[in-house]
């Protein structure tokens, strides 16, 4: 049958194209024809989409990086996830990222505009590294990472008050200054010596760069740690003429174990002493007057108290004169009612075979005679419009802080050492204090500070030119200041708090942060009212012991409260262990301090630095080794005398002569350790 189509504008088609007319039987089989192209389409669109997808998944891969909106991971070689950060401030636009050679990058978050970009560094065959930056572009937004810590260990950041090893997060806290502080008297805040640095028994190690306005907060409940940058509500400042657009930038690199990844970090990134303090402070004690005498120091009781050193026939590296031997602080006479005739005494010290240090500081109270010639020449921290030194309170009253990022300052404040150092031939100095909490909130200096921290690492500098003998108990980027590092007070306690059982997790804190010279504060601790145990006037006995044994095996040791105070036993054992300390534990610290000159590789060292596989070598925080050979597990318990020690796989030999050859670590229960002994084990051949 045909039709005629009309066609045409005058009128119809009569020569038409006939068209056959569809029956029923033939409706489905067009039907069918229609849904099978429609489906042909929709595979052809979905391979589309699923070859894009692959596309941007490869795009979003970088080694053993994975980048997503929310964050990114990064996988070790086996494939295991051994890092996690997510992005807390803000979510990727993942169609504004793009690839080139080894560098992602991300214009745009759903916030506006950002520069984000991971590149990947491989500086050894084993070991890849990505530096992550995320910096705001169109805001003075917070940029804020939160990184995941429950399926690890992890160790640094900073000296703390109640410091364990590896390090323990309790509660939680939104992000503050990472800026060094008093621990002793600011319990909360992070300690006088600090560095940006975190290293994971995953292999893993993390790094935020110098330029960040950093603040760490945490979450015991999420197991994680927030790193933030941001301007408002903190002491850090941009650099001037620069917007406070926040930065947050770091590197994390992961390796094939944990101290190979540290050894990788250490060589990289810190600056290294250019050499080694004098051989003497770390044979022989130093002896200081502070817990002793505390401020009731005078000319009489430092003759006497050298006099007893020579009379009990121990050795001194030097004694420290601590606070008070000037009348008021801020000046660098000595007080004449206290020291009647000081050129006398340094001449008896001499001939008696004494040298002598001095305590010093970084404060002019505003009753000295020189606040007001401070003032004159502007050598003081400001407030910030810089028309007025800022007044500061610190643990011996009120007064100005020299400015060290001024020239004229230093100067002033160096000059004066010298003039000490030549008037009486005084040793060296320790530097007390130096951290950022006794700066005001808002302050002005000479040089711009973009971080307050910096302030510390000034400061310590004034130590170079006596750093033979040389004492600071902060640090922040100063590892290459050749001189002693001091932990922070203790208290005459066993606990974990400023007392004895905190005094490996410490050292090994600040080992891993770069600082290798390390004194471990004064045997017994300070002695200082309400924080003694037993509430005596002296250490508890048995606590004084304990730490002598213990502080024989560090790099240094220091008397303070002398072991005539006790008895004749206490002194017996005093000298057997500064015997000790002088001719087994000295000769290794002297030659691996020379090994930190080209490595930074830590003396003191936690047991994983040679079981690296061993899941409980990372948790053990009352035993450490010197070196890789002498392993020295104290007793940290009152009343004990016995304790339980791990001893990793290998050949030892024990100080009793006992030797050990396990393939397997192995646990020793209950192994006794009498009240005048140390445990400690040789690594044999």
């Amino acid at each position: 049958m045909y039709q005629v189509v009309p066609g045409g504008a005058g009128g119809t088609i009569t020569d038409g194209v006939p068209i056959k007319k569809i029956n029923k039987e033939s409706r489905p089989l067009v039907g069918a024809g229609v849904l099978g192209l429609v489906l042909v389409i929709a595979a052809v669109t979905a391979w589309c989409y699923y070859i894009a997808s692959l596309r941007k998944a490869d795009l979003l891969k970088t080694e053993l990086l994975d980048l997503n909106k929310d964050g990114f991971l990064i996988r070790n070689q086996a494939g295991g996830i051994v890092f996690k950060m997510a992005f807390r401030s803000g979510t990727l636009d993942l169609d504004s990222c793009s690839k080139e050679g080894v560098i992602l990058r991300c214009s745009r978050s759903y916030a506006g505009r950002v520069n984000f970009f991971i590149m990947t560094v491989k500086p050894k065959e084993t070991v890849m590294c990505y530096r992550v930056r995320w910096e705001e572009l169109e805001s003075d937004r917070p940029v804020e990472h939160a990184m995941a810590y429950n399926e690890s260990h992890w160790y640094g950041g900073a000296e703390s008050a109640v410091q364990h090893w590896p390090v323990a997060i309790s509660g939680q806290q939104a992000p503050k200054p990472f800026v060094t502080s008093d621990v002793y008297s600011n319990r909360h805040d992070f300690g006088g010596i600090l560095e940006r640095y975190w290293l994971s028994s995953n292999a893993t190690a993390i790094k935020i760069n110098d330029s960040v306005p950093f603040h760490l907060g945490w979450n015991d409940t999420e197991k994680t740690l927030y790193f933030q940058a941001r301007y408002q509500d903190s002491p850090y400042k941009p650099l001037p003429g620069m917007p406070p657009y926040a930065e947050l930038s770091y590197r994390v690199c992961v390796g094939p174990d944990v101290t190979s990844i540290h050894k990788v970090m250490v060589r990289r990134y810190f600056p290294k002493p250019n050499k080694v303090p004098l051989e003497a402070v770390f044979r022989y004690p130093k002896w200081s007057t502070w817990a002793l005498y505390k401020t009731d120091i005078n000319q009489e009781k430092l003759l006497s108290y050298a006099a007893n050193i020579r009379k009990y026939s121990f050795n001194c590296s030097h004694i420290e004169l601590d606070d008070r031997y000037t009348s008021r602080y801020g000046e660098f006479e000595f007080d004449p009612v206290k020291f009647p005739n000081v050129s006398g005494m340094f001449q008896k010290l001499k001939a008696d075979g004494f040298l002598v240090s001095l305590w010093t500081h970084p404060f002019v109270n505003y009753d000295s005679a020189n606040f007001g010639l401070c003032v004159q020449k502007g050598l003081f921290v400001m407030e910030p419009t810089g028309q007025l030194p800022a007044l500061v309170r610190w643990w011996n009253g009120i007064g100005g802080i020299l400015d060290f990022t001024n020239p004229e300052a230093r100067n002033w404040f160096t000059s004066h050492l010298r003039a000490l150092r030549s008037k009486y031939g005084i040793s060296s100095f320790k530097l007390d204090a130096g951290e950022t909490n006794y700066l005001p909130w808002q302050f002005r200096t000479r040089a711009h500070l973009p971080d307050p921290s910096t302030f510390t690492r000034r400061y310590t500098e004034m130590a170079i030119p006596f750093n033979e003998r040389a004492e600071l108990r902060s640090g922040y980027g100063s590892q290459n200041i050749s001189c002693f590092f001091r932990l922070i007070d203790r208290d005459s306690v066993w606990g974990y708090e400023l007392g004895l059982k905190s005094i490996i997790p410490t050292v090994l804190t600040i080992s891993i942060l770069g600082y290798q010279f390390i004194l471990p504060d004064m045997i017994g601790g300070n002695a200082y009212p309400n924080r003694t145990y037993g509430n005596g006037k002296l250490p508890d006995r048995e606590l004084y012991i304990r730490w002598l044994e213990l502080s024989a095996f560090m790099p240094s040791m220091q008397f303070s409260i002398p072991p005539w105070e006790y008895d004749a036993e206490v002194v017996a054992i005093a000298q057997r262990f500064t015997a000790l300390h002088e001719t087994l534990v000295a000769p290794r610290v002297l030659e691996l301090a020379g090994e930190v000159l080209n490595t930074g590789d830590p003396i003191i060292r936690p047991l994983w630095w040679i079981a690296t596989g061993d899941e409980t070598a990372y948790r053990v925080d009352s035993q450490f080794l010197i070196g890789d050979d002498l392993m020295v597990a104290p007793v940290l318990e009152p009343g004990k005398q016995e304790r339980d020690i791990y001893l990793p796989a290998g050949h030892w030999r024990s100080y009793k002569g006992e030797r050990y050859e396990n393939k397997e670590p192995m646990h020793l229960t209950d192994y006794p350790v009498d009240l005048d002994e140390i445990a400690y084990f040789l690594w044999i051949q």
